[in-house]
């Protein structure tokens, strides 16, 4: 079906003043021409966001730490199915209400560059391969692969972005070539070519001095021109007002719609666009102009099926949201996105354990949960009520709050650390202490969200210190200080500091448990206990100090990430400890230049006693180009799942896009002869060897 041709015949039906109110995210009826009101503005991170009930699966960065292509694309297919159910039960009731559309604008697909930046847990992590693989099975799951769109999904936010959120409405990222193009886009154009996602919106800041939402090299020159891009535009929300009232680029409303909609911003999530008309009047946009943007809006709610009465997504029963099934899914995705950190043989813990001390301000939180862009789950379990539900009958659990989250006291009129003394004692009566501490969406979050008082190192404008409160702190040295067995369980969406726990004799554990949905205190509770096999891994880096790191306002990539990072991390990017032990043999590799990709052959074998998941890493170094990344860069992964003892022979590609440096210019070739190819369950960094005690196959190929 011709969709351009289908909008432009509907459009041409419309007058000027209809065509612009179809520019506005809350699009308001055209009754004569059988239009219903429609609202663009859905959220779809890690499950429905803010229209009722639905299933919440744990954050994004979360669902990266599975490593698992195939399970996003599950997760993207559920999320579209229940936001369809409800579109469907919704228009019934003519509730066309903000969050209530099949406009899903997930996912977030920036380069989570540091760890300071508070949105960072809704990213894919710090890798631009891994980010476009995820993103890519993510958008096809939401999309679907039907005669129409099970929902159009958005990928965001277009480029170059990340903080800080505090002077995103002014900022300026400035960016070389080289980085641009090997780290900032790549991503991008995945999702535009390979996934065909539906939308793209732009980012509040400027790159390189041109406004997101309004740039002619990002949305002309690159997504249009370059990639082919043929979805529809949206600005970030209220970003087109930054023009003129912060960015200065422009001097009137009208000026800033008009700069908006020439550059192909189609849909504006703001007010700006009530100016459209009068932008016309002024001289500033043609007909033309507005004609094309509003044949672009039409085009996709005519892809959804919207206007037709064939949509095979139109019989999806509203008992799908939030079903069995679906939560579930959750549950096992929080599973396999927990990362054990450290283990001094003290995990698996027995099941008949006599006695457990569990402490901590996110024990027994339902905020630290679910992060940040959520819906309302049917139902919550935290860690603490994991563990009850875990552990034998006979099992007596200890509970403490311990410390308020962020404040130096639990009741307002008592004296700080007011539940201190009670946490000693029940760790002291026990002899183990489950210690659950890190942040919640309150603290941690996008710049309205943002509400810790101490926001991290205001001379580099942070969103938040790599630093845990200093009330958990201070719980959490009080706790040590009784020399009882110590497990630290932390909940947060990023990299903290916890390189003085890792040194702790009497910590004997660490595990990170991002935010993992609404039921993932159960998946935490079966890890600790041994009925799961923790197989997450990093997608970002855990840096021994935040003073590692370059300024928080520089966009170069020098010195970040696990690709360019000149020092030693204290966990890095693709590490993650196992119940069980995976040793690799007979590492074989083929060109394949017929179909441009390497094909790697490797053996896999269950050493341990444990089922368990690994999942297998492939990394790249170029020998020879000076513009190569300075370490080596991940190009293939695969989760797998052997019983113990298995053996499996694991085939993976590698595109030929890998092999390809990306020059001071910004230009992508290949520029060697000689690579490196490592093959293992970790980076072939000093670290991660020193970590796991051993070392990825490596292999050197000529091409």
């Amino acid at each position: 079906m011709d969709f351009t041709l289908k909008a432009t015949e509907l459009v041409d039906k419309m007058t000027l003043e209809e065509k612009a109110s179809q520019l506005r995210y809350d699009a308001p009826p055209i009754e004569r021409l059988g239009i219903p009101r429609y609202h663009w503005w859905n959220e779809a991170l890690h499950g429905l966001a803010r229209t009722g009930t639905a299933t919440m699966f744990p954050q994004a960065i979360g669902l990266a730490a599975m490593f698992d292509s195939e399970a996003m694309l599950k997760i993207g297919d559920i999320i579209a199915t229940e936001a369809r159910a409800k579109y469907n039960e919704y228009s019934k009731e003519e509730d066309r209400d903000i969050y209530k559309g099949l406009t899903l604008w997930a996912p977030n697909i920036n380069i989570f560059r540091d760890p300071r930046w508070g949105r960072g847990q809704e990213t894919y992590g710090e890798d631009p391969y891994l980010t476009s693989e995820l993103g890519k099975s993510f958008i096809q799951g939401l999309q679907g692969s039907g005669k129409y769109l099970k929902t159009a999904a958005c990928a965001k936010h277009f480029a170059v972005h990340s903080g800080p959120e505090e002077l995103r409405h002014e900022f300026n990222a400035v960016v070389s070539d080289k980085d641009l193009w090997e780290t900032y886009l790549p991503a991008f154009e995945v999702c535009v070519k390979e996934a065909r996602v539906e939308s793209v919106m732009g980012a509040y800041n400027r790159t390189n001095g041109e406004p997101c939402c309004a740039s002619k090299l990002l949305m002309q020159d690159i997504l249009k021109d370059k990639w082919g891009f043929e979805g529809y535009y949206v600005s970030d929300c209220f970003a087109l007002a930054d023009f003129h009232e912060h960015h200065k680029v422009t001097s009137t409303p009208q000026e800033s719609a008009a700069l908006a909609l020439k550059m192909g911003c189609d849909i504006n999530c703001g007010n700006i666009y009530l100016y459209i008309l009068q932008a016309y009047e002024q001289g500033l946009v043609t007909e033309e102009e507005i004609t094309e943007a509003a044949v672009h809006a039409m085009r996709t709610r005519l892809r959804l099926g919207l206007f037709s009465d064939d949509c095979e997504y139109d019989r999806i029963a509203y008992d799908k949201v939030a079903c069995k099934e679906h939560r579930e899914a959750a549950t096992l995705a929080a599973e396999k996105s927990v990362v054990l950190l450290k283990n001094e043989g003290i995990l698996p813990l027995p099941k008949n354990t006599q006695h457990i001390a569990v402490i901590g301000p996110n024990a027994d939180s339902r905020t630290a949960l679910i992060g940040n862009y959520v819906g309302t789950p049917t139902r919550y379990i935290t860690i603490l009520e994991g563990i009850e539900s875990v552990v034998d009958e006979t099992t007596r659990i200890y509970y403490s709050e311990g410390c308020h989250i962020i404040k130096d006291k639990v009741e307002p009129r008592a004296m700080p650390h007011d539940r201190t003394s009670e946490a000693v004692k029940i760790a002291k009566r026990t002899g183990l202490a489950i210690v659950c501490v890190g942040l919640d969406g309150r603290f941690e979050g996008e710049q309205v969200d943002n509400g810790n008082p101490s926001k991290g190192n205001e001379l580099m404008k942070a969103d938040k210190s790599m630093d845990l409160p200093a009330s958990q702190i201070h719980l959490l040295k009080a706790v040590i200080e009784t020399g009882v067995d110590i497990i630290v369980v932390n909940l947060t969406g990023s990299a903290m500091n916890l390189k003085w726990l890792q040194d702790t004799p009497n910590v004997k554990g660490i595990i990170q448990g991002w935010y993992p949905g609404s039921e993932g205190g159960l998946a935490i509770a079966k890890i600790l206990f041994g009925e799961v096999n923790p197989s997450g891994k990093l997608p970002v880096t855990f840096y021994e100090r935040e003073e590692d790191l370059p300024d928080f306002l520089d966009y170069s990539m020098k010195n970040r990430t696990y690709r360019y990072f000149e020092g030693k991390p204290l966990y890095p990017f693709g590490y993650g400890l196992s119940y069980t032990g995976f040793e690799y043999s007979n590492l074989r590799t083929e060109l394949k230049t017929e179909q441009d990709l390497l094909q790697v052959e490797v053996e896999v074998q269950n050493t341990g006693e444990y089922d368990g998941d690994e999942i297998v890493q492939v990394y790249m170094k170029d020998l020879e180009s000076k513009h190569a990344v300075r370490n080596h860069n991940l190009c293939a992964f695969e989760r797998i799942s052997l019983s113990s003892k298995e053996k499996k022979t694991i085939k993976l590609k590698v595109d030929k896009k890998a092999f390809e440096i990306v020059d001071d210019e910004g230009n992508r070739y290949i520029d060697s002869k000689r690579f490196k190819i490592y093959v293992g369950g970790s980076q072939p960094d000093q670290r991660s060897v020193e970590l796991l005690g051993r070392k990825p196959l490596e292999v050197e190929i000529i091409i």
